[in-house]
C-alpha cells in the first residue's frame, strides 16, 4: 500500500468519505488510488474555490467534514476566502495539499510557494508530511484535528513523492 492508499484508507475509516478536488500533478498518486480504494467519492471541481465552498457548505449540513484535494500553494490560495468561511463557521474540513518534491523546492519552480503560511491563517491544525511512513497517523490527526470540538479547518501538506511510496 502506497501513501496514497494509506491516506485515502484512514479518511475512510475515519468517515471522510467525500473528497472535492482540483488537482494537479503533484496529487495525481491521490487520484490514481481512488481507482484501488473504493467509498470515497471523488468531485472535480473548475476551482479550488467552489471545492473549499462545497466542503464547507457539506460539513454545516451535515456535520460531518469533507476533505478538499488542492494543488500546490496556489490551488490553497484559491481556495482560501471559502476556507476562511470555514474557519468563521466552525466547520469540519481536512484539505489535503500537494507539495513539489522536496528536493525540487530549493528550484523555486513557479508555483513554489509557503504552503504553511497560507494555511495558517484559515486553518486550526496545520502539518506538513515529513516522511511516507506517518502518512495513517498524519490523516488521522488531521480528522481528529476537523472535528475538534469546535470543529476545523485541517491541512495536511504532502509531498508529491511521499503518495507513491510505501
Amino acid at each position: 500500500m502506497n501513501g496514497a492508499e494509506c491516506l485515502l484508507r484512514t479518511l475512510l475509516a475515519n468517515q471522510v468519505d467525500l473528497c472535492l478536488m482540483n488537482p494537479g500533478t503533484s496529487e495525481m498518486q491521490f487520484v490514481s488510488a481512488l481507482d484501488r480504494v473504493g467509498g470515497m467519492r471523488g468531485v472535480l471541481g473548475l476551482c479550488e474555490g467552489v471545492c473549499a465552498g462545497a466542503a464547507d457548505g457539506y460539513a454545516r449540513m451535515s456535520g460531518r467534514p469533507a476533505a478538499t484535494l488542492l494543488h500546490l500553494g496556489p490551488g490553497l490560495a484559491n481556495a482560501l476566502s471559502n476556507l476562511h468561511n470555514a474557519r468563521k463557521a466552525r466547520s469540519p474540513v481536512v484539505n489535503i495539499i500537494g507539495e513539489h518534491a522536496t528536493q525540487h523546492l530549493s528550484y523555486d519552480a513557479p508555483l513554489t510557494a509557503d504552503i504553511e503560511a497560507f494555511a495558517r491563517p484559515v486553518s486550526g491544525w496545520v502539518r506538513t508530511l515529513e516522511r511516507a511512513a506517518a502518512m495513517g497517523e498524519a490523516s488521522s490527526a488531521a480528522v481528529a484535528a476537523a472535528l475538534g470540538p469546535p470543529g476545523r479547518v485541517a491541512s495536511l501538506i504532502v509531498p508529491a513523492p511521499d503518495g507513491w511510496r510505501a
